[in-house]
């Protein structure tokens, strides 16, 4: 079976960008040249690897059994071609996955870190909610994800990393913002703004939060965190938001935290794809993460 290193790349980049265009144009190749690249790989495999629905291309069983082999021997020949470099061990690019309240308020300082400490500095970071880290990392198109909430994903593996605590907020010209001892008793009938779902902070409202009031509604679904913060101090409800990214709107008097007695410490995840092929630069992340943490928490 005679198999190239280009048809495997360009099958895992297809299976990534979903049409042949989009492969073609990551890649800096002829749309024909694609096709003749996954025709090829087709022919010599005996299986079609992707299910055919108008213009996209939708990975099938077969292409699932193939895609982490091809991811991890391109992984590992991009290895080899980097293992005589002197320069650094750690060679290669590092696409990082975080989910809102992370990637904005804790992996900038994380992978500055990591800069510093490794002199390693080709990574993405890709910002989204916590579903989309998790299916990103199970297309293969993330090495790693820090998310805020738990997943079931059958694909991927999840372990403790960093925490945070959670807080209620609301304008200072909110009627609860004035009353003190306040109890979850009072947030009875009060409306929300929320987070889509797939939110880290939806789900912990959802979960640690909205079970405690019989009668609660949602004032509005916004998709970023600046918009609840926005929002909150405009007076269009009540929001359950990290205290990292509602320091500085409660530091400068935009809105005011509702303090109950309720347990609001929230875990955050590191994860990983089961099957995923880990690199020198991928363990050497992992390794840094874990040990940051500890030093964060240390430093408390």
């Amino acid at each position: 079976m005679n198999i190239s290193l280009k048809q495997l790349n360009v099958f895992v980049t297809i299976a990534q960008e979903k049409t042949i265009t989009a492969a073609a144009d990551k890649l800096f190749l002829s749309k024909p040249a694609i096709s003749m690249a996954l025709g090829e790989l087709e022919k010599v495999i005996g299986h079609k690897l992707f299910d055919r629905v108008n213009n996209r291309l939708f990975i099938n069983a077969q292409g699932k059994r193939l895609l982490p082999l091809a991811n991890e021997l391109l992984e590992r020949t991009s290895d080899i071609s980097h293992l005589f470099d002197s320069e650094s061990l750690l060679n290669g690019e590092l696409k990082i996955g975080a989910s809102d309240t992370i990637g904005n308020q804790v992996a900038p300082y994380l992978l500055s870190d990591f800069r510093k400490h490794t002199d390693q500095h080709e990574q993405q970071l890709l910002i989204g909610n916590s579903a989309l880290i998790c299916q990103k990392l199970s297309d293969y198109e993330l090495d790693i994800g820090l998310i805020e909430g738990k997943t079931q994903h059958p694909n991927l593996f999840m372990e403790p990393w960093h925490s945070d605590e959670m807080c209620v907020v609301c304008s200072p010209n909110h009627p609860l913002a004035k009353q003190g001892n306040i109890q979850l008793g009072d947030l009875e009938k009060s409306q929300w703004l929320l987070r889509e779902a797939g939110s880290g902070s939806r789900e912990f409202f959802l979960q640690r939060i909205a079970p405690r009031i019989e009668q609660w509604s949602e004032a509005f679904e916004l998709n970023t965190t600046e918009a609840i913060i926005n929002s909150t101090a405009a007076g269009l409800g009540i929001a359950c938001l990290s205290q990292l990214a509602a320091q500085h709107a409660l530091a400068d008097g935009r809105l005011v935290e509702l303090k109950f007695p309720l347990d609001m410490k929230r875990r955050y995840w590191l994860l990983l794809h089961k099957e995923k092929y880990q690199s020198p630069l991928l363990q050497a992340f992992i390794a840094f993460c874990q040990q940051w943490q500890q030093n964060q928490t240390a430093s408390q």
